[in-house]
């Protein structure tokens, strides 16, 4: 039954896709074989019916490209339009000396009824419908389709460049940035198309003209030659079949004119164009002038009274109508507020779903004020964008809002709902950094730089040059949010990762190595465990740039290894290189403190002791490393280089958890995840005893 299913739909989009082509060769042919009047009663009426549809499709379309394939849609009515009237010039040619009824019902009732059976009438006729068609509606909206498609050619570059910066800025995402592109090159796709089919309209009643003449040159000279007809008989006859046919073919004309005008003079609304109009005419203040411009109109002496007042009374009744609505509309509203409020409670009151929020007070709003040209969004901007490539997946958008409650110079920094930061800056002001090397002061609020804590002072614009010929860094209160923001990102990176995320990376990475995936997910590991597996290789700092060979390595260690942190060890063996070019440079050996035997002895011991304990080290002995620790890596610190903390495997993942909230830069590994031709310079080693807790030990080893 499926298979049935299946077999008709595909032998339906077949026929479908077969419809338009048979019927473009049954139009060439309608041009070329001759057909019965009958054929062309059905003919005429099809393409009345069509012009209706497309004139009532072109005016409930909200905008433009809605209705994007009308310029093709023209195109097969024009030419439906101009085979009926080869085909029907021939019949009125070869079989109009038989009578009014020779070409059709449909062009005997045009001719007989629409015009009265006078000929002379059907002419004029004829020529209004023209001159309205051609000279008005036809020259006008070709006028307007040239005009917008230049317009919408000239503003497709800012258009692409405003989407480019929607989409670094966060406000989109990169699907809907491409729907936007879609729609514009299709929107400048179709202005084109719309100018180039406006020439098919114009010569559509071009035709019409000549075909008139022809059948009325030519039916005169054959009912005169070929039958006998006297000239009044003839022009009787052939001229109100030549007008009636003229007739048939220019009402539909007419209709796709204004179809074609109503759309290229259409502005995007979310309403049909009646629904434009109407909202558009329905303010009473335009209604009460015209009541009373009717009103006084009609009491003057030889106007016509009957009409023109009640046609004021109609305005001012509608003004009134209209009034009615809007005086009242505040208290029901209101009244429903009081009413609904209580019970209407909406998601957005219950959760936000931003990632990553800043909330600034009200005296930085500025620094995201598209008037002034937000240079704070311009930093957040390429603080994700560099993030992500560091990283290894998208960090997502940060929704910037201002908060009252906060102080007016204060921002705070949320993550995955969880406040993580705080701290105020002054807009107009600028920070002198305290680099170390000072050779003088600078007046100003005295403060600390909220990312790395250092002394800093917020000074006026007009003390800059002071300040740095003082030795001072000088940065602006948007690069002070920004950085602030970029650290406290990179701290809290696997707070950002999921499982939506994991799902991205895995997609990615199927282009490239579909097998590698099919490999690592769903077995050995789920989605939610490998998403796990890289939160936890986030929080220690490995970040998935080069997520294929950490695919890689996760897909070799669960299949020996089951336990959680277990796994995230072997992982981290596996990939060691990774971690250590996030150090310091291929070429350069890896400074790191190592600890002494005797130590990472009592560290194994007590691990031992405490299998799967947060905290195994006594408090004692934990502040003493802590504390030795820092002493050794002081010095580095204040040369700014980077360094490892280096110790045994079991003891890694403790230790780490142990200095993380005193040295946060200072990333400890294991001896496995130190490559074996990487240089290694050892910096210092932590011994055991408390009277020395630190010796210095400056030399290399591999």
């Amino acid at each position: 039954m499926a298979g049935t299913k299946v077999g008709m739909a595909v032998w339906g989009a077949q026929v479908r896709s077969a419809i338009l082509p048979f019927a473009t060769l049954a139009l060439v042919g309608l041009m070329v074989v001759p057909v019965p009047a009958a054929v062309l009663d059905i003919g005429f009426v099809a393409n009345i019916m069509i012009s209706l549809a497309v004139l009532m499709v072109a005016l409930n379309a909200a905008k433009p490209l809605d209705f994007s394939s009308f310029p093709t849609v023209l195109l097969f009515a024009t030419l439906l339009r101009l085979a009926l009237g080869v085909a029907s010039a021939r019949v009125v040619l070869v079989d109009g000396h038989k009578g009014e009824a020779a070409a059709g019902h449909v062009i005997e009732a045009f001719g007989s009824f629409l015009i009265g059976g006078d000929y002379v009438v059907g002419i004029f006729v004829f020529a209004i419908i023209m001159i309205i068609n051609l000279v008005v509606i036809t020259k006008g909206a070709g006028r307007v389709s040239e005009v917008s498609a230049r317009f919408t050619l000239d503003a497709m570059p800012g258009k692409q460049m405003a989407i480019d910066a929607d989409l670094n800025a966060g406000l989109l995402t990169p699907e809907e940035a491409k729907t936007r592109r879609q729609d514009v090159a299709t929107e400048a796709d179709f202005y084109g198309s719309m100018d180039g089919s406006s020439k098919f309209v114009k010569g559509d009643a071009v035709a019409g003209v000549l075909i008139l003449a022809v059948n009325v040159l030519g039916g005169l000279t054959l009912g005169v030659v070929s039958h006998g007809l006297s000239i009044g008989e003839a022009a009787h006859t052939y001229i109100l079949l030549a007008i009636g046919d003229a007739l048939v073919a220019q009402v539909p004309a007419l209709l796709l004119s204004i179809a074609a005008a109503s759309i290229v003079t259409r502005v995007s609304s979310p309403f049909d164009l009646s629904g434009q109009i109407t909202s558009q005419f329905g303010s009473p203040r335009a209604w009460v002038p015209v009541a009373a411009i009717l009103g006084v109109l009609g009491l003057m002496p030889g106007m016509p009274h009957l009409v023109i007042l009640p046609a004021a009374a109609a305005a001012g009744f509608l003004a009134w109508r209209l009034h009615r609505p809007a005086a009242a509309e505040p208290d029901t509203a209101e009244a429903e507020a009081k009413t609904a409020a209580p019970a209407m409670i909406g998601w957005d009151e219950v959760s936000d779903g931003a990632a990553l929020s800043l909330e600034l007070g009200y005296a930085l709003i500025g620094m995201v004020d598209e008037r002034k040209g937000a240079p704070l969004m311009a930093r957040i901007t390429g603080i994700r964008r560099q993030l992500s490539r560091e990283l290894g997946f998208v960090v997502p958008m940060v929704r910037v809002r201002d908060n009252l409650a906060l102080e007016p110079n204060g921002y705070r920094i949320s993550v995955a709902g969880v406040i993580v930061g705080e701290d105020q800056c002054w807009p107009d002001d600028l920070l002198a950094l305290d680099s170390g090397y000072l050779e003088g002061a600078v007046e100003g609020r005295a403060a600390k730089d909220p990312s790395f804590g250092l002394d800093a002072v917020w000074i006026s614009p007009a003390r800059r040059n002071d300040a740095v010929i003082a030795g001072y860094t000088v940065v602006d209160p948007p690069t002070v949010i920004a950085t602030h923001l970029n650290q406290l990102i990179m701290s809290n990176a696997a707070d950002l990762f999921g499982m939506d995320e994991a799902q991205c990376l895995l997609d990615a990475l199927k282009e490239s190595a579909p097998q590698l995936v099919a490999n690592l997910v769903p077995a050995p590991l789920s989605l939610a465990s490998m998403a796990a597996l890289c939160r936890g290789l986030l929080a220690e700092g490995v970040a998935l740039k080069d997520f294929r060979r950490i695919a890689a390595a996760m897909a070799d260690a669960a299949r020996e290894e089951n336990d959680p942190a277990g796994l995230i060890e072997a992982v981290r063996q596996r990939v060691g290189a990774i971690i250590i070019q996030q150090i310091v440079p291929v070429r350069m050996p890896l400074p790191v403190i190592t600890l002494d035997a005797g130590l990472e002895s009592l560290l194994a011991q007590a691990i031992r002791n405490g299998p799967g304990a947060s905290h195994p080290f006594e408090p004692a002995l934990a502040n003493r490393i802590v504390a030795a620790v820092g002493q050794a890596a002081g010095p580095l610190i204040g040369e700014a280089r980077r360094f490892a903390v280096v110790t045994s495997p079991i003891a890694r993942r403790a230790l780490a958890r142990l200095l993380r909230p005193h040295l946060a830069d200072a990333p400890v590994l294991s001896f496995l995840e130190i490559p074996d031709g990487k240089p290694v310079e050892v910096v210092a080693v932590v011994g055991g005893a408390p009277q020395a807790m630190v010796t210095a030990k400056p030399e290399m080893a591999l």
